[in-house]
């Protein structure tokens, strides 16, 4: 079983930038994409940005596309999300995850992720 953390969330002034950490324990051995998906209040949860396992595969939501960069580190077991130039609009729960066995590589459904985090708070003020 793998357990996923997050952290780095805070809040921002419209512009700034911050740094999501996701670290993984336990079986942290096979081979799965990781994913970043976030929610806001009252909205439903939306894909934001996924990985590869090699790194090889990456794909953005549209809406963060250019501003955001997700990234691997195997040795600390650990992704990242670079959030610049955020907007108010970024402001909400931000996830990782990863998908259930089966799922297609690069989802960009949150339905097909079985594996969460806690989630860590991102607010961007204007």
């Amino acid at each position: 079983q793998v357990q996923l953390v997050e952290s780095g969330g805070g809040l921002v002034q419209a512009g700034g930038s911050l740094r999501l950490s996701c670290a993984a324990s336990g079986r942290t051995f096979n081979s799965y994409d990781t994913g970043w998906f976030r929610q806001a209040p009252g909205k439903e949860r939306e894909f934001v940005a996924v990985i590869s396992w090699t790194g090889s595969r990456i794909l953005y939501a549209d809406s963060v596309k250019g501003r955001f960069t997700i990234s691997r580190d195997h040795a600390k077991n650990t992704v990242y999300l670079e959030m610049n130039s955020l907007k108010a609009e970024d402001t909400a729960v931000y996830y990782c995850a990863r998908p259930r066995r089966g799922a297609a590589s690069g989802s960009k459904d949150y339905r097909q992720y079985d594996t969460w985090g806690q989630g860590t708070q991102v607010t961007v003020s204007s």
